[in-house]
């Protein structure tokens, strides 16, 4: 099986004190399609397309004319230790060891709007470019009609060689409607985290974020294989809620 996360906008290009064998993301030529299209952006237009301040906005074009053509340690740094956000925060890599990384590196997978997937280990250059981005390039008018099937197909493509056969959805609804469930051969069980608040199950967003790394997390630590595996979820106080799950919806509460 195979859990999907949604990337991060902040990222972490300090040192890593690991050493791993790094990978390489497979639509290299894609990523690079998008770049050029971007270094032609001006700082104006890229605060205009991303919605983000002048500062951001000149970090990103700076960004994008630096993105080079290959992917090396003097500019990259694997997509896992790289992103900084809620999620990454709860999977918490620099704690895992060698073994679980590994576990992570075949069975969870980053969408992204500039790599379209990224394997944990995969070298990432610094960049900012969320997938509900309206880019318009010979594919279409925004990254969805830009990456059309190619996301979905590779899923189909790497599942095969798993036993059991099925998407884990952790990704935000922004991300994973970039995974085109029509072209997706393997069932998808949906995975949400909720709380009590005032006698009552609420879902908080920035609590569920952490809450998807901490199961990606989760499954790294305890080698899961299979969905009932999951079940067994129950770090930061969350356990699985049967009466309120469904056979391709999981529901964990505290």
């Amino acid at each position: 099986m195979l859990a999907l996360l949604s990337p991060a906008k902040t990222l972490d290009y300090s040192a890593l004190s690991k050493d791993f064998k790094a990978s390489l993301p497979i639509f290299q030529e894609e990523t690079q399609a998008l770049v050029h299209k971007l270094k032609k952006q001006s700082k104006g237009k890229l605060k205009s397309l991303m919605s983000i301040s002048d500062k951001l906005a000149q970090e990103n074009a700076i960004r994008y004319k630096e993105f080079g053509e290959t992917f090396t340690r003097k500019n990259s740094k694997e997509a896992i230790f790289a992103f900084n956000g809620d999620v990454y925060r709860g999977f918490d890599a620099e704690t895992l060891n060698k073994t679980q990384i590994n576990y992570a590196q075949k069975h969870v997978r980053i969408l992204s709007g500039l790599y379209g997937i990224l394997k944990p280990l995969d070298l990432m250059q610094p960049y900012r470019l969320e997938m509900g981005t309206k880019l318009s390039t010979r594919k279409g008018k925004n990254l969805y009609e830009f990456w059309d099937d190619k996301i979905a197909n590779s899923l189909n493509e790497e599942i095969a060689s798993h036993k059991e056969k099925a998407i884990i959805n952790l990704a935000s609804v922004e991300y994973f409607k970039s995974v085109k469930k029509k072209q997706l051969n393997i069932p998808v069980i949906n995975v949400d985290f909720k709380e009590y608040r005032d006698g009552k199950l609420k879902h908080i967003s920035f609590n569920a974020k952490r809450a998807r790394g901490l199961m990606a997390r989760y499954m790294a630590i305890e080698k899961a294989k299979t969905i009932e595996d999951l079940k067994g979820f129950n770090l930061e106080d969350y356990a699985f809620a049967e009466e309120n799950s469904t056979d391709t919806q999981l529901l964990f509460v505290r």
